[in-house]
């Protein structure tokens, strides 16, 4: 028998990056077996790092404290992004056995063409319009539920968003451009009818169209208290600027699927502790790295073949040897 999907929509007005994450994180854990959710919600003035990059390394904190700006590092893996009010972030949440990638992205393709614009996906997770990005896409799973998120360029302070964030040169070479903001374009630029409120609606709308009719969700019938306990730890300096350890060696380079950086401490031979860093889209497999790693003999073969098998294995694998093979020759 076929079971007919339920389907919620949740907005909130609250700017508050760190309760919009935890909100975020208690409808991935309240989504049902057949249902989708979508979720809208804005940051204001506020940098969000994937869940293993380096906070110290891809933001500027000094200007962005200045500016009285806020930091914050979501679950999903992926690069840094600039929100403000210029930007609204959709959330599509599901079980694992509904996510339809093409599908969630058809309600945002749908509700551009009612304003006259023709937008296509770029890669795995970038949407564009003439080959000038608006936003940006990353995906977590944790225990069958899953969710896909992302930003929709609209009226965002461009000078903001290239103060504040530090995109490595190599990321800018493997996309072939200059600077964060030559590839990037606000959405009112293309149509100036399109506003947050305007683009919200179209969104309900291509939603309602594609998935059916919607229940409102309201924010206040969520769970209260673990709503606070989570945006409590989203604030917390553990989760958001990481361990530091006092490594010895530095493995690093870009790949394809995204750029990586191992940094280890050795102590006789053995991987004592290490930190990874990454933008790639993998959370998990990223983590792993570190358990793989940690009491292993600081020697190539040895830590490529504790490492889990996994897409990005033989690049890790050839990073590692010949990160190890240069530094015998030193």
């Amino acid at each position: 028998m076929c079971l007919t999907m339920k389907n919620r929509i949740c907005l909130t007005s609250d700017t508050n990056p760190f309760k919009n994450l935890a909100c975020e994180r208690l409808l991935l854990e309240s989504v049902q077996e057949e249902e989708v959710i979508l979720y809208l919600w804005q940051n204001e003035k506020t940098v969000v790092i994937g869940k293993n990059q380096n906070i110290w390394k891809e933001v500027n904190l000094n200007a962005l404290k200045q500016d009285h700006g806020t930091a914050v590092r979501r679950l999903s893996g992926g690069g840094a992004v600039f929100h403000d009010l210029g930007n609204l972030n959709f959330t599509f949440l599901m079980r694992k056995a509904n996510v339809d990638l093409d599908k969630q992205f058809s309600v945002i393709i749908e509700a551009l063409k009612s304003f006259g614009l023709d937008a296509k996906k770029s890669g795995r997770n970038d949407l564009e319009i003439d080959g000038y990005k608006f936003s940006g896409n990353a995906f977590y799973e944790s225990k069958g539920h899953c969710y896909h998120h992302g930003t929709l360029l609209v009226d965002v302070n461009m000078e903001h968003l290239s103060k504040y964030l530090n995109v490595s040169k190599e990321k800018l070479k493997s996309k072939s451009v200059n600077s964060v903001r030559s590839r990037v374009k606000n959405l009112n630029q293309f149509c100036s009818d399109i506003t947050i409120d305007s683009i919200q609606k179209a969104l309900v709308q291509s939603f309602e169209k594609i998935y059916g009719k919607a229940e409102r969700i309201e924010i206040q019938s969520l769970n209260q208290d673990q709503l606070e306990t989570y945006e409590q730890q989203f604030r917390s300096w553990d989760w958001l600027y990481g361990r530091a350890i006092p490594f010895d060696h530095e493995i690093q380079k870009r790949f394809v699927w995204g750029e990586i950086m191992i940094q280890l401490h050795v102590n006789k031979g053995i991987i004592e502790d290490l930190n990874v860093y990454s933008d790639s889209l993998d959370p998990h497999y990223i983590d792993s790295i570190a358990h793989d790693l940690v009491g292993c003999a600081y020697e190539a073969d040895t830590m490529i073949r504790h490492l889990q098998e996994h897409a990005y294995k033989q690049d890790i694998a050839n990073l590692i040897r010949h990160s190890l093979m240069e530094e015998n020759y030193d």
